[in-house]
């Protein structure tokens, strides 16, 4: 199938927005891209690309010809993977994805004890805080923290993920501690991905929600860097126990406002996502079976957190 080269380059081509970047993609040299198009527009007998210095953009019949070619490979990805899984040994490349911190955190350690573990097997770990198309990026799982998982795909539960409102002791010492949410107004707040427009959601003890204005004079769309500005005294922020876990059992922060749980617009749960074509791959079933022994009987980032976890 001589043909998969090309429509592969074109698809690249179009989704990286140049030859060069379907060239890194790929692995191959930005000529080697350019002749396979040309190529193929010389089999189509039409131009696919309008070429200019500032942009490759597509014709009325590269339009056309991306929305085919986009199905196409993915029916081939599709054939191969249950060609594939007709054996029950994982190999082949397994494409992952999640946020940034959890990928991190818990899952670059994960992936080269799976790789070591099944020879035959290679990984990729996909990193971005906004959601990836399982489909268009080639992604066999992908990790998401959603209220709402995709209908289109496989979404399997795997564990709540549990947050806190954190500050360190110096900030604490200097500034008060927040005896009730409305304290807060009093205090650096810091949001994650300025997803809550300054207002944080908080669940009462009673099961009420209230909503709390809060402020800070700089900002971060990072978790890591929220978690870096709090760890340093600078103001307070909703954090995920698997990022703070290991730092409130050293007590280098403390929970702030323990019987409020924050409402965070990523719910509470953390879905393992996947294409129905790839629900019997053995790669994809090995992975998490590794990941639910990793997050069960306690998650890693709760070992060890003892009485730190009910402060």
């Amino acid at each position: 199938m001589a043909w998969l080269n090309s429509w592969e380059c074109f698809v690249k081509s179009v989704e990286g927005g140049s030859m060069a970047a379907a060239a890194r993609r790929l692995g191959c040299t930005r000529a080697q891209v350019s002749k396979q198009i040309g190529d193929l527009e010389r089999s189509f007998g039409v131009r696919l690309f309008e070429r200019s210095t500032r942009k490759l953009g597509l014709t009325p019949a590269g339009e056309v010809f991306y929305q085919h070619a986009v199905q196409a490979l993915d029916a081939v990805e599709s054939a191969e993977v249950a060609v594939k899984n007709q054996g029950d040994v994982p190999r082949g490349l397994l494409r992952v994805s999640a946020t940034v911190a959890f990928g991190r955190i818990v899952l670059a350690p994960l992936l080269p004890r799976i790789a070591a573990k099944y020879p035959e097997l290679e990984c990729e770990l996909i990193l971005a805080d906004q959601p990836v198309d399982l489909v268009e990026d080639r992604i066999d799982l992908a990790l998401r923290m959603t209220r709402q998982p995709p209908q289109d795909a496989v979404a399997r539960p795997l564990i709540a993920i549990e947050r806190v409102i954190c500050a360190a002791p110096a900030y604490l010492a200097a500034h008060g501690e927040p005896a009730t949410p409305g304290d807060l107004a009093q205090h650096q707040c810091f949001s994650y991905l300025l997803t809550d427009e300054r207002v944080w959601h908080l669940l009462s003890p009673a099961g009420e929600e209230i909503q709390v204005p809060v402020k800070s004079r700089f900002q971060f769309n990072e978790i890591g860097c929220l978690y870096d500005a709090v760890l340093a005294g600078q103001g307070l922020a909703i954090l995920p126990r698997y990022l703070c876990g290991p730092a409130l059992a050293r007590g280098e922060l403390q929970v702030v406002l323990p019987g409020f749980e924050p409402i965070v617009p990523f719910g509470r749960h953390l879905y393992a996502c996947y294409a129905p074509s790839r629900s019997r791959a053995p790669k994809v079933k090995v992975f998490l079976d590794e990941l639910a022994a990793l997050l069960s009987p306690v998650p890693p980032w709760a070992a060890g957190e003892g009485q730190s976890s009910s402060q």
